[in-house]
């Protein structure tokens, strides 16, 4: 009898600032070739992506500077904490991202790691880096729509009790 996988997302890190930082254009889901130890320390919930892009070469993505922490039970098997690690996507979807990429500002930026049917995946995001009066003017517009949401709720919480 075969054991029934985890189903569902079970996130492990985002990259929360990589939003902040840029402009988002398009997404992509993609796997990761990873070894033993690695799963085992993602598991624990442990991961960084904060320094994390994503770089094509020969036709192949590599993801850098992730910070994947050594399983603290592991042994001489166990694995660099800031190694590249090699993506799963479509040749298709590779090419897509290597001609874009190639543009001027833009760049590959990988947005959450989490776990999905058991596995670990990756969704990455092709960027445009924004200004710094863009970013100043994104968080305005957070900020006004938060405001304007408060004082909407407050209204009907007013005229319920009224």
């Amino acid at each position: 009898m075969a054991k029934e996988k985890d189903t569902g997302r079970k996130m492990i890190a985002q990259n929360k600032k990589a939003r902040h930082d840029y402009t988002i254009l398009d997404t992509y889901e993609c796997g990761l070739v990873l070894m033993g130890t690695e799963v085992k320390s993602l598991r624990m919930g442990r991961a960084s992506l904060v320094d994390g892009f994503v770089q094509i070469d020969d036709h192949e993505a590599w993801l850098h500077n992730i910070h994947v922490p050594e399983y603290v039970q592991g042994t001489w098997t166990n694995h660099a904490a800031k190694r590249k690690r090699k993506l799963l996507l479509h040749r298709a979807e590779i090419d897509k991202l290597e001609s874009k990429s190639s543009e001027t500002g833009h760049t590959i930026v990988p947005l959450a790691l989490y776990f999905k049917d058991g596995r670990v995946k990756v969704e990455i995001a092709l960027a445009k880096g924004k200004k710094e009066y863009d970013k100043r003017q994104t968080l305005r517009e957070k900020q006004d729509t938060r405001e304007t949401n408060r004082a909407i709720a407050a209204a009907r919480r007013r005229q319920r009790s009224a």
